[in-house]
């Protein structure tokens, strides 16, 4: 099995109204507060600045791979969120071939289950509009998300162009219940690349020096669908149970990220809108990231460890964000910044639309 040598956060999409952003910069930013577990936090006494964050890392294994979870202990914990936040609800670790030559160190040509850890961040916020006056299809559109962050590049395509999910970055992300970019009455199918920033080509550079097996690109290419549904659409109990809050869901928007050319095998961003307990006229978002990390990935640290000038690329330390290899506030800044910064960035857009 190849192991990839550089692990950066898979880019998860935000979605801009155009004709807002002017304003957004002149607008008051919404104030990150992290707390033990977001979606416990009582609404009624959110203001309509705050941000309540969690990602269920720690000081102490913020730096490793124990800030993140495996994915059977993910799914056995959280099934609320295995069932919404995995690619789709039946969605269980791949098993992929180990083509030979595919990787140096460990070619068998035996099937193997591809491991994965889970990073799952969730943010609710309130915003002081009513449901009926967010209208979420107006964020299903190409600019909309290239204004979120000029560093990723992307473009329409038709389902015609989704993957086949014959290899083995794909194997096991193909929808049982339907085709990508397909069956959504407010959807667009979009292809994207993001060049990785700041020190971290350099790294990518010698790390390719010293590889003898196939080499690290330098970008994440990946493939996603971005949708608003409908009240109609939407397992409304589930969903309860996920945000842990009893009142009406009025829509969601959501990005599932089906394919991926390294580091993660998946992700999605998800953001649940509700009907404020005791004001008509604010409305409570529950927001998710979940990104599924390849184990290979963090499986490097010895390699890393044992190479002077790349120990500042230990996989998990750049997951974390804890390297001086990070660097900005997108992609690259790793997984818990670039977190804050997308959810901050949505309440912000939603709130000033």
């Amino acid at each position: 099995m190849r192991r990839s040598a550089l692990p950066l956060a898979l880019f998860v999409g935000i979605w801009i109204d155009a004709r807002s952003v002017a304003s957004v910069a002149h607008a008051q930013d919404f104030r990150i507060d992290d707390v033990s577990s977001a979606h416990k936090a009582d609404v009624t006494r959110l203001t309509g600045k705050t941000i309540e964050f969690s990602d269920r890392t720690t000081a102490g294994g913020i730096d490793s791979e124990t800030a993140l979870t495996p994915f059977d202990t993910w799914a056995s914990t959280y099934p609320a969120e295995k069932k919404f936040l995995a690619l789709f609800p039946g969605y269980v670790e791949p098993v992929v071939a180990d083509v030979a030559g595919d990787d140096a160190d460990k070619a068998s040509g035996k099937p193997y289950t591809e491991k994965l850890y889970m990073y799952v961040a969730q943010a609710r916020f309130v915003l002081t509009k009513a449901p009926a006056a967010i209208d979420l299809s107006r964020y299903v559109t190409l600019p909309f998300l290239e204004s979120v962050d000029p560093a990723i590049q992307h473009k329409l395509i038709s389902p015609a162009d989704v993957m086949t999910f014959k290899d083995k970055a794909g194997a096991g992300n193909d929808n049982p219940d339907r085709k990508w970019c397909t069956g959504l009455a407010t959807s667009i199918c979009i292809q994207s690349t993001y060049k990785l920033e700041g020190k971290i080509p350099m790294g990518i550079m010698l790390v390719n020096k010293l590889r003898d097996s196939k080499k690290v690109a330098d970008h994440i290419d990946f493939q996603s669908e971005l949708a608003a549904l409908a009240p109609s659409d939407l397992d409304q109990a589930g969903l309860q149970e996920l945000t842990r809050l009893n009142t009406p869901v009025t829509g969601t928007l959501v990005q599932n990220i089906f394919y991926v050319n390294q580091i993660m095998k998946f992700g999605k961003f998800f953001a649940v809108l509700q009907a404020h307990p005791s004001d008509a006229n604010k409305t409570v978002v529950t927001a998710f990231m979940a990104l599924a990390i390849k184990a290979s990935v963090l499986d490097e640290k010895r390699n890393f460890e044992q190479v002077p000038v790349l120990r500042n690329l230990v996989p998990a330390q750049v997951l974390m964000g804890q390297s001086s290899f990070n660097s900005g506030n997108s992609i690259s800044a790793g997984l818990p910044k670039y977190a804050r910064n997308e959810i901050k960035t949505v309440a912000t857009l939603l709130g000033t639309q």
